[in-house]
Order: C-alpha cells, then sequence, then structure tokens
C-alpha cells in the first residue's frame, strides 16, 4: 500500500504566499538515482528570489517544489548505482534542481548531486553547511586567490555566504572587510575573520575600504546586494579587482558603473555555485576543502533557529526578518 507524505510547493510566483503544504505519493527511484528520506531542510535567500520569479531559473511548471540543499537517510537505490548503501546519511548538492526541490519528506537524486553527511554532525548540521561554505569557496579561494596582501570585501557579511566568505579568507590570509547595516553586527563579524567592518547602506564606504586598505583598495568583491551597494565600492577597487556578483538582496539588478570599472580594468562576474557543482574536478575541489576544515575544525556549521515541517512559512518570515541571531534557518521533519 502506497505511502503519503507531505511536500511543500509553490503554486504561482508570488514568494511566501504562493506556498501550499500537500499531500504526495512518494515515487521510487529510479535507474541511476538514490532515494533520501528527509530528515532537515534548508532554507536559502535563492530560494526566496526563485518563489519571486527572479532567479536564476524558473520552475519548468507549477506547482513546485522549492529547496536545494537536504540532509537524510538512503531509502532506495535505484539500478546501477554503486558505493552508496541503503541506511546511510547523505546530503544533497546545490545545483539547478528545476522540478526536484527538497522541501518534503523524501527526494530523488543523481549520485552526483549527494555528498556522505560529515562525521559527528547532527542531521541539522550536516544539511546546512554545503551551500553556505560552498558558494564562498569558489571565489574566495580559487578565483580571488586569497592570501597575504589581498584584499577581499564582503557585503551583507552576516548572512550565511558571507560569514563563510569571512572564515575562508582569514583563513587564508586575505584581509577581509565586512559590511553590515546595523553596528550591533560587529562582534559577529570580528569574530567571523573581518578585519575591518563598515556600518551602514554605502555613503562612506570608498573612503572606508581605502582608509582599511593602505589606499590601495580592493582586489576581490563578494556582493550579494544589488544596485544598492556597487556604486559605492566601486571607486575603490583595486587594479584588476573581480566583483563576484551572486544575489540581489535589495531586489535590484545593479547598473555597472562603468567608469570605475575601466579605471580599475575590473571584472565583474556573475556568479552561480551550481556551475562549479556541474563540473566534477570544480566539484571536487570544494567537498574535499569542506571535510577538511571541518576535521580541523577551521570551519563549524552555525544553525540559528530549526522549524517543524507545519512551520515553513514562519521559517521564511523569520528568515527575511532583521535578525540579531545569525547562521542557518533549517526545517527539521
Amino acid at each position: 500500500m502506497a505511502t503519503t507524505n507531505r511536500e511543500w510547493v509553490l503554486t504561482e510566483y508570488t514568494g511566501i504566499g504562493g506556498l501550499q503544504l500537500r499531500d504526495y505519493v512518494p515515487q521510487d527511484a529510479g535507474p541511476g538515482e538514490v532515494r533520501l528520506n528527509v530528515e532537515a531542510f534548508a532554507l536559502n535567500w535563492g530560494d526566496m528570489d526563485l518563489m519571486q520569479g527572479r532567479y536564476s531559473f524558473n520552475f519548468s511548471a507549477l506547482p513546485a517544489r522549492v529547496g536545494c540543499e537536504a540532509v537524510g537517510i538512503v531509502d532506495q537505490i535505484g539500478e546501477g548505482v554503486t558505493g552508496i548503501e541503503i541506511g546511510e546519511r547523505y546530503c544533497s548538492l546545490p545545483y539547478f534542481y528545476d522540478m526536484n526541490g527538497t522541501s518534503g519528506d523524501t527526494v530523488i537524486r543523481e549520485p552526483r548531486y549527494l555528498t556522505k553527511a560529515p562525521d559527528g554532525l547532527s542531521a541539522v548540521e550536516a544539511g546546512s553547511i554545503w551551500m553556505q561554505f560552498m558558494t564562498a569557496y569558489y571565489p574566495i579561494a580559487e578565483l580571488a586567490q586569497a592570501g597575504p596582501g589581498v584584499n577581499i570585501l564582503v557585503t551583507a557579511a552576516t548572512s550565511t555566504a558571507g560569514r563563510a566568505a569571512l572564515e575562508i579568507g582569514s583563513m587564508k590570509g586575505a584581509t577581509m572587510i565586512a559590511t553590515s547595516r546595523y553596528e550591533h553586527n560587529r562582534d559577529y563579524l570580528i569574530e567571523g575573520g573581518a578585519n575591518h567592518a563598515y556600518f551602514g547602506t554605502g555613503e562612506g564606504l570608498a573612503e572606508a575600504v581605502r582608509e582599511a586598505t593602505g589606499g590601495v583598495g580592493v582586489h576581490a568583491v563578494f556582493d550579494s546586494v544589488g544596485a544598492g551597494m556597487i556604486g559605492h565600492y566601486s571607486k575603490a577597487l583595486a587594479k584588476n579587482a573581480q566583483i563576484f556578483f551572486y544575489g540581489t538582496l535589495d531586489e535590484t539588478l545593479p547598473e555597472l558603473p562603468m567608469m570605475e570599472l575601466y579605471q580599475a580594468n575590473a571584472t565583474f562576474k556573475p556568479y552561480s555555485l551550481f556551475h562549479y557543482i556541474e563540473d566534477a574536478a570544480w566539484k571536487q575541489k570544494g567537498l574535499e576543502f569542506v571535510y577538511r576544515a571541518l576535521d580541523s575544525g577551521q570551519i563549524a556549521p552555525t544553525v540559528d533557529r530549526v522549524f517543524p515541517m507545519e512551520e515553513y512559512k514562519e521559517a521564511w518570515e523569520y528568515l527575511r526578518a532583521p535578525r540579531k541571531a545569525h547562521g542557518k534557518v533549517m526545517v527539521e521533519i
């Protein structure tokens, strides 16, 4: 007899209001697939953009599940899958998941979009780390080549990816400059690896960056804000600077400050982690970094709050409201 499960689906591109909780009958894992009994899944800002129809992809059809990051126990393995056993705990990796979101009791994935849950972490902790740390890893460690003498600006640095960028850049010895709207976040930013912190919405940011860098400017920017910040920090770009643009927290795409980009010979790069997950060699580099850094204690999961399945909408309301606490917001099943 079929078992009925629950899933949250988006019925229209109206944000949180478009979500509905419904029953469904789980599908079986097909050839080359693995099914997880989901223990927890994560909320990410990109999912909010997707729910409003302004992300890097839209769903093929509605209704559709939202979510790209989950953790669970393997309960079915399809024909041809090797190296994964029933009863093991795995985490899903972020990718262009279209109609295969994680906000349900089960999720089916190809093995290339799964990774073994790290030892010593709870299910909630294991499900919270991959989007956060891998989003930051590639621009900061690989592309910007964070290290001594490299100055990196992180906007909205109390976000989970922003915090990860500070931690990774600090590990590598770079000079890390963080922005936040609120002064009460100072201790959190400094703890996370910021050498300097700016508070506000952009006024005076270029001057603060030049002062923090001895007039050199920033060699890389990890920016999730959108139009509201680029016109301020662009006046403090070092020669050959790289801007990694990965979100629009202010909900407005930027108009590029071309004169400043010309003067610095700077590169503006729209950045998505998903492309690095799709490349096997890049994916492996990121996974190895996260496992090593966890084992050595250089990074650790930070979970702010856990909601039950029934309160998915409330979890989203909590995530998007101004918070004094920081870390991942998770739903536990």
